[in-house]
């Protein structure tokens, strides 16, 4: 089974399983088709994480986020008062941070497939050399930043049709990401990261007053950690450790929750929201005030993740009213993703599961392309804390922690997830989503475990959010009854009511009895599938 948010990109992982392959080979072949096929979100000029879970039980975590330039300095988007020079981290090449993916597939290939890298790309290449049909979900991503594009002639080149916007029924053809990756399919990883292409993205880092260099590119290398682990309601749950937040964040939320009988209080009740809020505003407290890259900073997990610590929040949360974030400071120990992403689970016929989300950070990134090479290029920058207690893209407020420097990954809510039972893969997920991501995936976690959902239903079910600060949770569309929000409103929460949907939860159920598949895609990206065979 492979779910990803574009239905040519299941398919293509699809065809490798079927040609032999493993699931760690269908999600490289994955990755590199959707940088042709979702490229608001799919990425070789990005980063993120892959998780995997072979037949033997062995779990592998790779960590090939972005790292910041070499020349990146504490202050570099802060003017001569101290203060955030607007959209300095978010567009064009001063927002570029290292890019990852190219090393991380190559790095689970050569350790984890079983097929060459040149059959690997090869759906890819095809896809961008000829070009595919575009559906209305796809047209309706590619039109978010025309003017933006029409500010770029290599940019308009490949996502503008004479300067218009494509419409469904046309043809994207990619001709230059064609050859970058046919560069990369001969010469692997070098061809990124020493030689033609890491030439060009020098060369358009110095000429557009970026801080990418040949020696920032040449320094890149991918990190193996151990995963996050947690028990939930007899349950082993499998996530993202720091430089990730995510699975932290979610295993601590877990930790609190499963002191609350949920599936008595039942889906979005007043009772199950109020205790799932206050979890979700402690975790993202700590999250902001403890987490950052591991060769930076101290992550203290075992301190965030243990029982005693989530019995303590319990009895901080009053059993009838919101506490405000101002009283919730998250607890400092000993020292110290963006809405473009994408997210994709597979799971082979020999029991192999993998989940990868991996980023450009904000849609389009930087929404720059470095000269012909095809590909648009990260805005990771944005991910680090400018500066300390100002907040980012996605409204999150981070310390020291996760302040900016040289060689330093960004914090990511990238929360890849596999959920065991009695030693057999359950559950694969994860979400884009940026900040909320860690309660994307919380939600279909609970929503499978403790209010007994169809995978498919758990996906579909209308999201709530809260993430410390800003103090208030967002919702969206149908997300309460008009009588629980009336209610929850009396103790003392306020709502943010969200125009959109948010996030797209690729998810893959296992059946515990019979191992069949069960794959959902989210309806909130109907340019994806669940494809399997």
């Amino acid at each position: 089974m492979v779910v990803t948010t574009q239905q040519i990109a299941s398919e293509v992982g699809l065809g490798i399983l079927k040609q032999g392959g493993n699931a760690i080979d269908a999600a490289v072949a994955v990755g590199y088709a959707l940088a042709v096929l979702d490229p608001c979100c799919g990425n070789i000029g990005g980063g993120g994480f892959m998780l995997i879970r072979r037949k033997t039980g062995e779990e592998v975590f790779l960590n090939f986020r972005e790292r910041a330039p070499l020349k990146a300095t504490r202050d570099m988007y802060l003017d001569a008062k101290g203060d955030v020079v607007p959209g300095k981290s978010l567009r064009g090449f001063t927002a570029v941070a290292v890019p990852g993916t190219v090393a991380g597939l190559e790095r689970a290939r050569e350790q984890y497939g079983t097929m060459s890298r040149e059959r690997l790309l090869a759906p890819a290449i095809r896809l961008a050399e000829e070009g595919f049909v575009l559906g209305a979900g796809d047209v309706a991503v590619l039109g978010l930043p025309i003017n933006r594009f029409a500010e770029q002639p290599n940019v308009a080149a490949v996502f503008l049709k004479a300067g218009k916007p494509y419409a469904a029924g046309d043809r994207l053809v990619q001709k230059d990401l064609a050859a970058t990756l046919q560069q990369i399919a001969k010469q692997g990883p070098d061809a990124f990261y020493r030689g033609p292409i890491a030439e060009k993205l020098a060369e358009a880092a110095a000429e557009n007053g970026g801080l990418l260099s040949r020696e920032d590119l040449a320094a890149y290398s991918v990190t193996e950690l151990p995963p996050i682990h947690c028990r939930y309601r007899g349950y082993e749950v499998v996530s993202a450790p720091p430089p990730s937040s995510g699975g932290v964040a979610l295993c601590e939320i877990l930790g609190v929750l499963e002191g609350y009988p949920l599936a008595d209080w039942g889906f979005h009740t007043v009772k199950s929201l109020h205790v799932t809020i206050e979890a979700e505003r402690h975790a993202y407290a700590d999250r902001n005030a403890n987490l950052g890259d591991p060769d930076f900073v101290r992550n203290p997990v075992a301190e965030l993740l243990d029982a005693g610590y989530a019995a303590r929040i319990r009895r901080e949360i009053p059993a009838d009213r919101a506490v405000p974030s101002s009283a919730v400071k998250g607890t400092r120990f000993a020292g110290h993703e963006g809405e473009s992403t994408t997210h994709y689970s597979i799971v082979d016929a020999d029991g192999n599961a993998v989940a990868v989300t991996y980023s450009i950070n904000a849609y389009f990134g930087a929404q720059v392309i470095a000269g012909d090479t095809g590909f648009l290029l990260n805005d990771e920058m944005d991910d680090f804390s400018a500066k300390p207690g100002a907040p980012n893209l996605f409204g999150l407020v981070e310390g020291a922690a996760n302040a900016i420097a040289p060689g330093k990954r960004p914090l990511s809510s990238m929360a890849p997830t596999i959920v065991t039972k009695n030693g057999k893969v359950f559950l694969v997920a994860g979400s884009p989503g940026g900040s909320r991501i860690i309660t994307i995936t919380l939600g279909v976690v609970q929503n499978v475990i403790d209010y007994g959902m169809s995978v498919q239903h758990a996906v579909d079910a209308p999201r709530i959010h809260h993430q410390w600060l800003p103090d208030a949770v967002s919702l969206e569309p149908g997300a309460l009854a008009p009588e629980t929000r009336a209610e929850l409103e009396k103790q003392g929460y306020r709502f943010t009511d969200e125009l959109r949907p948010w996030g797209a939860a690729e998810t893959i159920r296992v059946d515990p009895e019979s191992g069949t598949l069960e794959g959902a895609n989210d309806r909130r990206r109907p340019a994806g599938a669940a494809a399997g065979w």
